[in-house]
């Protein structure tokens, strides 16, 4: 495996967290919004950022990272080293001064997918240490600049540290997440200079001079020390971290082995195994990216000798992993943002997410299955797959990590502190693995993986907070969600498509969370200030509800065309054509453009303001419907084993969508409609005897494509 990189490879683990997306083509696939953490290739000098790097300066990163951690560690727990406690803004500051030179020592100047970076040349030297100088003297200045009100009124050379930061945040951040990202938060960055000559009304803002601007930029509480920062520095460090610790001690063979035995003997059992393991892997990385580029090498060759199409295979694969942005307890960076936006727990939001990723991934599965069935495709041999117990015995100390986390959130409700307990019980645990045990190297080349990783996302949360800190400067953020629900008045589907089309054409350039915090701050109000009118219900939607509406729409674009970096990596690791393996994906994925929408109207679908039998039968109710819409979407039903016409497809379509609308007459109605799609495939359905040639293997016994 190999950590996220900006030139080609998996983001970091994160989206155990969150991480960026970079450009990816369909022959180079680069990172997703939460950082991978592909561990194993680190002294693969093919790896083009950072694992060429000598070894003074991969030093110079773990001393670096070993500080940050060591802050951060500070605050979580109260430790007050020193004896005494740092302001806010300081302690990010010194955030940023351990982790943001990395970038410039990790990440080139020019991406060379082919070249491994060897040495750093003078101008990052220059850029790594004019950043360690600025954030230093800013966090030493912390109280000035607090008490004295320097976001408004600073020395002169305050004022030049705040031009230096604000060029190094955005260069940091088109190294991490690309050029397109960091002229948009370029431009959203310099809007308070000319807010006020803009012609259309609801864009005009409050006007500021650049100098003032810079100020309220890097000594403001809402800019690049905002909300993003914050949130980064308290809770999604030490989710990051484990993330890496999961996966390095070989957390991902884990899952894989664990569901091709539990899945594999099963028809179509490879194809199971992908999207099981991929749920698996995404709990530890939130990344849609790094997810295929961990599990698509080990899944789509097995899918392909089991008689998949290359084209299905690749379309499983990305599809599968890019649930990792949505599926707790560890989601995307997105999912870290909303614990300061909504204002509440991390454990409320995970647990939010629960049903709406096991729905996404139920639905997958059983297009899959159906699939299978379909095409006569049976499970792997017996004598292939590991054995469930012995498997599961090995993997105790991952399982009870994540049962740990999950337990030490709920219990303890302290998501800052939980994941480094964590990660301590992890590295103890590898002290007697024997294949993956922890030496003073592997130790240091941990370290240094946790370095790169956390330095990937905090150079693209400080850039995505200029983002905000230009809208909130100008009173434009308000005026936008205002705006928006003059035009659409009290229509809520309206107001849903315009935010879930928003969403999907800004994730095809930006990162999810840069998508997630523009549209927090737009749509989300928008959708949550008043109650609308649907069919003669009034609807109050859910905060929670809307901010992880923002999020699916805006993770659809890793398998939608025209950008899809998840079907793109997919493709290339399959050898097939890259727009074909997306629209397989999207049908696959389909459950995932649905949903959203169902748990907006209801809010039991994402556990809120429901009791715990509405819950139940919320869920319940939803997987039938589920099951009708794989069912249309694949053309067979396993229930009769037919394969099904375009009528049968309507009416099961039609009972699938009933079945998500919150009202028990609904469900009946789509549950009625959906038996009768049930009893017209006995009648105008076939069996796949009659109509099934060959999705089989060639004579070489590879999978056509």
């Amino acid at each position: 495996m190999s950590t996220p990189r900006n030139d080609a490879a998996a983001s970091p683990p994160g989206e155990t967290a969150p991480v960026p997306e970079a450009e990816v083509t369909a022959q180079s696939p680069a990172s997703a919004d939460v950082p991978a953490a592909n561990l194993d290739s680190l002294d693969d000098p093919a790896e083009g950022s950072g694992p060429g790097l000598p070894l003074a300066w991969r030093i110079v990163v773990m001393v670096l990272t070993l500080a940050g951690v060591l802050l951060v560690l500070n605050q979580a727990f109260l430790w007050d080293l020193g004896g005494f406690s740092m302001l806010t803004n300081s302690f990010l500051y010194f955030l940023l001064a351990a982790f943001l030179p990395i970038v410039f020592i990790v990440f080139p100047l020019r991406k060379k997918p082919t070249a491994p970076r060897t040495s750093v040349p003078w101008y990052d030297i220059a850029l790594a240490a004019l950043t360690l100088v600025v954030t230093i003297y800013l966090g030493a200045n912390g109280q000035r600049i607090a008490e004295r009100g320097w976001d408004y009124i600073a020395p002169t050379l305050a004022t030049v540290a705040s031009f230096v930061l604000w060029i190094i945040v955005l260069e940091g951040l088109r190294r991490t997440a690309g050029l397109v990202v960091t002229c948009i938060a370029f431009v959203f960055s310099l809007y308070p200079v000319f807010a006020a000559g803009i012609p259309i009304t609801f864009l005009e803002g409050i006007p500021f001079s650049l100098p003032l601007t810079a100020q309220i930029h890097a000594m403001g509480v809402d800019s690049i020390l905002g909300l993003p920062l914050q949130t980064a520095a308290t809770i999604l460090v030490g989710f990051l971290i484990f993330g890496v610790a999961l996966q390095f001690s070989g957390g991902a063979t884990f899952f894989y082995d664990l569901a091709m035995s539990v899945f594999g003997r099963y028809r179509g059992g490879s194809a199971k195994v992908s999207v099981v393991s991929s749920a698996a892997m995404g709990m530890m990385s939130g990344s849609a990216v790094s997810n295929v580029l961990t599990t698509g090498p080990m899944t789509i060759p097995a899918m392909k000798r089991s008689g998949f199409p290359g084209r299905y295979a690749a379309g499983i694969e990305a599809t599968a992993a890019t649930g990792g942005t949505i599926t707790p307890p560890i989601m995307g960076t997105a999912a870290f943002l909303m614990v300061s936006f909504v204002g509440v727990p991390y454990g409320e939001v995970a647990l939010a997410a629960a049903i709406p990723a096991f729905l996404y991934y139920w639905g997958i599965f059983l297009q899959v299955d159906a699939y299978s069935a379909k095409s006569l495709l049976r499970g792997m041999p017996k004598a292939e797959l590991p054995r469930a117990l012995p498997t599961l015995m090995k993997g105790l100390p991952y399982v009870a990590a994540l049962v740990g986390l999950v337990l030490l959130m709920v219990v303890t409700k302290n998501e800052t502190q939980a994941p480094f307990w964590v990660i301590a019980f992890l590295l103890i645990c590898m002290l007697f693995m024997k294949k993956h045990r922890l030496t003073p190297r592997a130790f240091l080349d941990f370290v240094y993986a946790s370095g790169k990783t956390v330095a990937e996302i905090v150079g693209i949360i400080a850039g995505v907070g200029l983002i905000v800190g230009g809208l909130s400067m100008t009173g434009v953020s308000l005026s936008l969600a205002t705006e928006l629900i003059r035009l659409v008045g009290d229509n809520l589907w309206l107001m849903l498509l315009a935010g879930a089309v928003t969403s999907f054409v800004l994730g095809m350039g930006m990162t999810v969370s840069a998508v997630y915090v523009l549209l927090a701050i737009v749509l989300a109000p928008a959708l949550t200030t008043e109650p609308f009118v649907v069919f003669g219900e009034t609807i109050a939607v859910n905060p929670i509800a809307a901010h992880l509406f923002v999020i699916y729409w805006a993770t659809v674009s890793y398998i939608t065309p025209p950008v899809a970096l998840a079907s793109f990596a997919a493709a290339n690791i399959a050898g097939t054509p890259a727009m074909a393996t997306s629209i397989t994906a999207m049908r696959l994925g389909a459950v995932k453009y649905i949903v959203p929408f169902a748990f907006v109207l209801n809010p039991a679908l994402v556990a809120q303001d429901s009791t715990f039998v509405q819950i139940v039968l919320a869920l319940l109710t939803a997987m039938v419907g589920v099951y009708f819409l794989a069912s249309s979407f694949e053309g067979f039903l396993t229930l009769n084993g037919r394969r099904i016409g375009i009528v049968v497809r309507l009416v099961l379509a039609a009972g699938g969508l009933l079945m998500f609308w919150p009202t028990t007459a609904s469900a009946f109605i789509g549950l009625g409609v959906g038996i009768a799609g049930v009893l017209l495939a006995y009648v105008l359905g076939t069996k796949p005897e009659a109509a099934v040639t060959a999705t089989a293997t060639t004579t070489n016994g590879k999978a056509q494509s």
